[in-house]
């Protein structure tokens, strides 16, 4: 499916509440279904990568309903069962490597499967560590399909060498089934959505810094309230602060200090972002923001913010095109093991629109302030990331642009048009 995107002549305005977390979403799901009882989830995700983790509980033998369109009741007697079919992850990663850390320390075998571009990304980040745990997983050179032999498994202390929050959640599951003291450190902290939850369903975890604790812990059923994706904000965070004119307001964001590196950016660059009514929800910060059109300048984005934006670097860099002097991002070459090698594709795709945009090993480097062209016809690459940032971009192009393959923005985001056209 193709997207056609005009220039917004008029500003972003008005308020909108920003859709289910997706990250907290698969977590949910996911924990819910090793308690032992009822537990009741609002404001579920309705992106397609939670929905295959819901898809594949269920096939683990858990009681899951909708009691309306995003209230989510899971009922579990804390015991999972053996599949009767390979496990599909569709798109998603975060499915397969967390769903790895549980089924490796079950009495039974199970098979998960993904689609064409999941099974291009790395496993072996946490292959390696479970199987030093005593975990039996065969893979294709560490790719999907994952054959997974439940055994019983031991702690470990591992010392990971990059920062990311599903190798750590993986171990972190699965030291709930190992014999012992499961500790994971990390060069610096990645989201932590998962340790949250885990302490909010009543897991024997204990994080310090960058090293993060947990035991066989029996986790108790409980009624989690969804916060909205900042990842899913960030699009329209810096749609205002680029187009012109706009004042918005976002409601219901996660600001879970592990994840609002982009705030940070936006700070170092002069934008205008207010954080309205701050409070604690299910474990989670949560807030409102307003965010108005800014003049913005430049920075570097390296070190220890990384882990904390990464899955906003795409629409960091369209923020970058319209602000004056150099943007430098450096220390992010995991981007090229996601849905794409988003490195290659954000410089690839934006060259067309006349930004001046250079690709490095480890990221990229822009050069503004760029008046984007349009009059082009953008790749997707099947990554719905990319396929938002275009949007935003199309937003403050001269000219109209197409998107090839827009539909993949669905995979976390289906309502993501009908919620800038509320702005427009």
């Amino acid at each position: 499916m193709e997207k056609t995107v005009l220039k917004n002549k008029n500003g972003l305005k008005g308020t909108i509440t920003i859709p289910s977390d997706k990250s907290i979403s698969h977590r949910a799901v996911m924990f819910a279904s090793l308690a032992k009882g009822k537990s009741v989830i609002n404001n579920f995700s309705k992106g397609q990568d939670p929905h295959s983790s819901l898809e594949i509980c269920k096939n683990l033998g858990v009681n899951a309903e909708f009691q309306d369109e995003t209230t989510l009741i899971i009922e579990s007697d804390g015991v999972l069962k053996s599949p009767f079919q390979n496990l599909d992850c569709g798109n998603s990663g975060t499915t397969m490597r967390l769903m790895t850390g549980i089924l490796a320390g079950q009495n039974f075998n199970s098979v998960m499967v993904g689609d064409e571009s999941l099974s291009k990304r790395p496993m072996k980040r946490v292959i390696e560590p479970l199987t030093l745990m005593g975990a039996k997983i065969d893979s294709i050179d560490g790719h999907a399909p994952l054959h997974i032999t439940g055994q019983k498994l031991a702690a470990i202390d591992y010392n990971s060498p990059l920062a990311s929050a599903q190798v750590k959640s993986c171990i972190l599951l699965a030291g709930l089934n190992a014999n012992g003291v499961t500790t994971f450190t990390e060069p610096y902290v990645s989201r932590n959505h998962t340790e949250l939850m885990l302490k909010f369903m009543n897991a024997e975890i204990n994080a310090i810094g960058n090293k993060v604790s947990i035991v066989p812990s029996v986790l108790e059923p409980r009624e989690i309230n969804i916060c909205g994706d900042i990842s899913s904000a960030a699009y329209f965070i810096v749609a205002a602060l680029i187009v012109p004119e706009s004042d918005i307001i976002l409601k219901n964001v996660g600001l879970n200090p592990t994840r609002t590196g982009l705030l940070d950016v936006v700070q170092f660059m002069g934008g205008d972002v207010e954080i309205l009514d701050k409070k604690n929800v299910s474990g989670e910060d949560v807030g409102d923001l307003r965010v108005k059109y800014s003049d913005l300048t430049g920075c570097t984005i390296e070190d220890g913010i990384i882990p904390r934006l990464i899955d906003e670097l795409p629409v960091i860099a369209v923020l970058a095109t319209q602000a004056r002097g150099t943007t430098i991002v450096r220390d992010a070459g995991d981007l090229r093991n996601k849905e794409s090698d988003r490195i290659k594709s954000v410089v690839t795709e934006l060259k067309k629109l006349g930004v001046d945009i250079h690709e490095t090993s480890d990221g990229f480097i822009i050069n503004g302030k760029n008046k984007l062209t349009g009059d082009a016809r953008l790749e997707t690459y099947h990554d719905h990331r990319l396929a938002m940032s275009w949007y935003v971009a199309g937003l403050v192009c001269e000219k109209p642009i197409v998107i090839d393959g827009f539909e993949w923005a669905a995979i976390s985001f289906p309502e993501f048009v009908e919620k800038f056209e509320l702005l427009s």
